[in-house]
């Protein structure tokens, strides 16, 4: 079954891009970036931004990004996928990552959620001036590292939003 991203959530002043990879079934089903409840990005983000977003609905959560220079897309458009886990993506065509970038003349930085993101993204941004972030991912599958532990790598993205 043919999974596709979602569009862009992006402003001209967007400082910091953060791609995920594809969409779960749960965000599919909502058409909602990281809807999974078990999903730790909208409280990854709180963190970052130092403002509540998980007691906010979705349009108000992207809203509060966008009012932080925050923008989200995924680095896969899409795949061939059964169920939600990355690993069993095939046929993966990636996002047009060079034409998106070339239309924010604010943003200093891409943070990849997870390495499925990093892997199809970094090549297509590696000889920009980017600043290009490595992250864990959010996503519950990722249990190898305690929320505290992914919250030290996240919030060294506070930087790029000064």
């Amino acid at each position: 079954m043919r999974k596709q991203s979602f569009a862009p959530v992006v402003r001209p002043d967007t400082r910091l891009l953060i791609l995920g990879s594809l969409p779960g079934e749960k965000s599919l089903a909502a058409a909602q970036y990281y809807a999974h409840p078990r999903n730790a990005f909208w409280k990854l983000m709180e963190q970052v931004i130092g403002s509540d977003l998980v007691a906010l609905d979705y349009p108000a959560r992207l809203e509060a990004l966008s009012r932080h220079k925050v923008g989200l897309w995924d680095s896969v458009q899409s795949a061939e996928r059964r169920g939600s886990l990355d690993a069993d993506m095939r046929e993966i065509e990636t996002a047009d990552l060079t034409s998106l970038v070339a239309t924010l003349p604010e943003l200093r930085a891409v943070a990849f959620n997870g390495k499925t993101s990093e892997k199809a993204a970094r090549p297509q941004l590696a000889q920009s001036a980017l600043r290009l972030v490595s992250l864990p991912s959010s996503s519950p599958a990722h249990a190898a590292m305690t929320f505290e532990e992914k919250t030290r790598h996240w919030t060294k993205l506070r930087e790029f939003l000064r």
